[in-house]
């Protein structure tokens, strides 16, 4: 449960590494069909190009996608009620409860400082397209990287925050810890060199919208990785492994 103050500072290196151009957008949800991705028109148009807030936010390519990495309702067995986001970054998962078992489910990239906090916090407020702004350490430390941008970086496609962050606090203070979007769609579902948790912006502006002020968040230490993801009362898969057929009968023989 430590706070750690390094937390800003390798958010903020995801700039860099953003600093590549968007990925090309696409003409339309039939074009990226053709290209083989194996998902449904209707999950790629989930993560077609978008406007919002007065931008454009690029389709996401095909090929950063998979099943497994689009959002779904999955089975979820978290005991927390409904609208709590947990956060598995050993997983790279991040669930927000929907309750009766279900949860939607998230593809995150965990960058170093998303690996260094965990246990609970509460989200106070959400930004669209916020601005990041260097710490004063990653000037003095890097001027020439920095300095240029001392006065904050606005929000828009290539800042690394991308389309919503969501601040995480803990008994009133900033814990320093960020769910954000990116503009770099191809870490999403792995580690990345630097930041918090990134998501797809499609996916961060959807989670953003289902939440209000206040929401639990839970994040996982790396060793509960996969928590919560198979049923507690289901019988263990080897449990039966040595049933013979007398011993799975009902008994319906012996009620005479």
């Amino acid at each position: 449960m430590t706070r750690l103050s390094a937390l800003p500072a390798a958010c903020a290196l995801a700039a860099l590494v953003s600093a590549c151009a968007p990925a090309a957008p696409f003409e339309g949800v039939a074009d990226r069909l053709s290209l083989g991705s194996g998902l449904s028109a209707e999950t790629l148009e989930m993560y077609d190009a978008m406007e919002d807030e007065g931008r454009t936010v690029p389709a996401i390519d095909p090929k950063y996608l998979s099943p497994s990495k689009v959002r779904q309702e999955v089975a979820y067995f978290a005991p927390y009620s409904a609208g709590t986001i947990v956060v598995d970054p050993g997983a790279n998962r991040l669930y927000r409860v929907l309750g009766d078992d279900r949860a939607m489910r998230y593809a995150v990239a965990v960058g170093a400082a998303g690996y260094g906090f965990s246990g609970q916090a509460r989200v106070p407020y959400t930004r669209k397209w916020p601005n990041w702004t260097p710490t004063q350490n990653m000037i003095k430390r890097e001027p020439e990287k920095y300095k240029p941008l001392a006065a904050g970086l606005e929000g828009g496609l290539d800042n690394p925050l991308g389309a919503r962050a969501l601040y995480l606090y803990r008994n009133g203070r900033d814990t320093l810890y960020r769910i954000h979007g990116t503009p770099s769609p191809w870490t999403v579902g792995h580690d990345a060199s630097s930041g918090c948790i990134r998501m797809f912006n499609q996916d961060v502006i959807h989670l953003a919208e289902q939440i209000s002020s206040g929401t639990r968040v839970v994040v996982l230490p790396r060793e509960d990785s996969g928590k919560w993801t198979s049923d507690p009362d289901a019988p263990a898969p080897d449990a039966m492994a040595g049933a013979t057929d007398d011993s799975l009968s009902d008994g319906a023989d012996d009620a005479t």
